[in-house]
């Protein structure tokens, strides 16, 4: 059994419930087969687990470190990410004009969680270069496209995104980079950029030849002044290295590395803060200022990283389920290996008797259980989202692609924060499954933990997507995107209740009442007649709605399980233990998780202020 990801669960997600196969119907994905996408996931599995999963103790152990010249980073690092690229891996989702194979964006996604899941250090130089070069393709020149995206999918260079500063972490609006226009080029309108950007993700490191940075900055209005707030932000691509006319590398750009981060986990990446237009040490041209250039309208910049951002939020959830997942595969295995107590029964009181297994303790099996049902339920969101995306990507007009895309932007947000959370709670259970041996640094699972504490704050905060979900999303269009998810989630109950068995049933009936819990309680906040009363508990409307998410996809895959368990005819079997696997991990959401949402809900029924109404100088 592998212990990074389960290829057996990958398989059930892929073809037994979200019937990939069918997006071949789609012109752009024609020339694939199920052949194909296993030739594809196949690929990712060897090198993950051949050159990316052996060094992630040591990438955590030995962190990329700066000697004031050079950001020194292990030299396995350079050797994986090489294999990653010529694998054609950057590449894997894109036409085939840019030298992509493509693949169906979940066929994509489900190939990188082994690399996730692998060494999640290593894996971030490419997701955010993945994203870099799609923000591009979405809103970049042909020009710009022509420089620096064919080479980003080329693994050539390596892209970043940079937004947060020291002064202005989530508070975008309060970005101070400054972008002054120089001149028109072949590349777009031409800036002098100076600022200091912070949390740089791959900011600074010598595994490529290149490094483009995607950057928000503000035009000075006619009066030499920055425009207030998030309407003054524009995009700019920012490389390390200016490039020159026939594609070669020229001068230094005027960006300068100022400091590494040290982090208590995600170690293997670095974290930088990034100066621009310092003029200490590169004055491209002769001036102080870092050359960038404009990426799309200028004052359009907030709306043109959001491409970047909502991609990176979703893979921030992918990131974090992963963690999870190899997390519980290495508590699963500890469990079923290590012998520990006896029974509570009358055998167990004979202290000369053998010691059983941990896996035979109750207690640890319902540990096991919500590890279970929190990486694979998250894994399973984030595979769905990601086949809508294909799924937004073949509709025949904008009619019949907008509920698509609408329900994936009111997912978003759950689908980075819910495996954000529960995933991390899975691997502290993973710990505890370990006991004292989970708390040593010789045990992969306290360097997972560490890893994955990151994902509830990066690419916004639980509380920044409880706000954009309450706030926004489930207000769109008069509630048309909360409107669509009950469509999808009553479809699922409809095809329980007439499945015509009594637990399939049974979930159904309380996953329509606590939907009807939500849409209920979302009408009483907003029906409250002040905003700040509306938003003060929007975590916590975070929390439940994504429970109410992952019990539909729970009874979503009991119901493809069980299609599947009664094929099997009653056998015995690997086969048969892997559906009945499945049941009891959607009985334990439904027995265990989904009942917390009452309690919840009840909260943000009553318009509760206490958080609202403490003041500091209670504290």
């Amino acid at each position: 059994m592998s212990l990074i990801f389960s290829r057996r669960d990958l398989n059930f997600l892929l073809y037994e419930w979200l019937d990939v196969e069918r997006l071949t119907r789609i012109a752009r994905y024609a020339d694939h087969s199920r052949e194909t996408f296993d030739a594809a996931l196949d690929t990712c599995e060897k090198i993950a687990t051949d050159l990316f999963a052996p060094h992630n103790k040591k990438n955590d152990q030995h962190e990329p470190h700066f000697d004031g010249e050079t950001v020194t980073i292990i030299p396995e690092v350079k050797t994986a990410l090489k294999a990653f690229s010529d694998a054609g891996l950057m590449a894997a989702g894109q036409d085939y004009e840019y030298g992509g194979m493509q693949l169906p964006l979940v066929v994509e996604k489900a190939g990188f969680a082994w690399f996730k899941a692998a060494n999640v250090g290593t894996s971030a130089y490419p997701f955010l270069t993945i994203g870099n070069a799609n923000l591009l393709l979405a809103h970049g020149s042909a020009k710009q496209i022509e420089t620096f995206v064919k080479p980003e999918l080329e693994g050539r260079f390596f892209g970043t995104m940079c937004l947060s500063e020291p002064q202005a972490g989530s508070s975008l609006s309060d970005v101070a980079t400054r972008a002054d226009f120089e001149r028109d080029s072949p590349l777009g309108a031409q800036y002098r950029l100076r600022g200091n950007k912070m949390w740089i993700s791959g900011g600074e490191h010598e595994l490529s030849e290149n490094i483009v940075h995607l950057v928000l900055a503000k035009i000075p209005g006619p009066d030499g002044k920055l425009i207030a707030g998030v309407k003054g932000l524009s995009l700019f691509v920012v490389p390390k290295y200016l490039v020159n006319e026939d594609g070669s590398r020229g001068e230094h750009n005027d960006v300068v590395l100022a400091g590494l981060n040290h982090k208590m986990g995600y170690r293997g990446t670095t974290n930088c803060l990034l100066n621009f237009g310092e003029g200490t040490k590169y004055t491209p041209g002769g001036r102080v200022g870092a050359i960038g250039y404009l990426v799309g309208e200028p004052h359009q910049g907030l709306a043109c990283m959001f491409h970047m951002m909502n991609e990176a939020r979703i893979g921030v959830g992918l990131g974090a389920t992963m963690l999870g997942y190899t997390g519980y595969l290495h508590a699963l295995d500890y469990a079923r290996n290590r012998p520990q107590g006896r029974s509570v029964g009358a055998a167990g009181k004979d202290p000369a008797s053998p010691q059983i297994r941990l896996i035979e303790h109750a207690d640890v099996r319902r540990m096991l259980l919500a590890q279970k049902s929190y990486v694979e339920g998250a894994l399973a969101l984030n595979l769905w989202c990601a086949q809508l995306v294909d799924e937004a990507r073949a509709a025949d007009d904008d009619a019949a692609r907008e509920p698509l895309t609408l329900l994936l932007d009111l997912l978003t947000p759950i689908a980075k924060s819910w495996p954000s959370q529960w995933c991390l709670a899975a691997n502290d259970l993973a710990i505890q499954v370990h006991g004292g041996y989970g708390y040593t640094r010789e045990y992969n699972v306290e360097q997972f933990w560490r890893d994955n504490r990151l994902n509830p704050i990066h690419e916004g905060t639980h509380g920044i997507q409880g706000l954009d979900l309450l706030g926004r999303k489930v207000t769109i269009k008069n509630g048309a995107a909360l409107k669509l998810f009950t469509q999808r989630v009553q479809a699922t109950t409809d095809r329980a209740l007439s499945s015509g068995e009594k637990q399939d049933a049974a979930h159904a009936r309380a996953l329509e009442a606590a939907l009807k819990r939500l849409v209920d309680v979302t009408q009483t906040l907003w029906s409250a007649g002040d905003p700040s009363v509306t938003l003060a508990n929007a975590s916590v409307y975070l929390e439940a709605f994504g429970h109410v998410v992952v019990a539909w996809i729970w009874l979503e895959q009991a119901l493809a399980a069980r299609t599947a368990l009664a094929r099997a005819s009653g056998k015995i079997d690997d086969e048969a233990s892997f559906y009945h696997g499945k049941l009891a991990a959607a009985e334990y959401f439904f027995a265990w998780e989904l009942p917390k949402t009452g309690a919840q809900f009840d909260l943000l029924a009553s318009l509760d202020r206490t958080t609202l109404d403490m003041q500091d100088a209670w504290f």
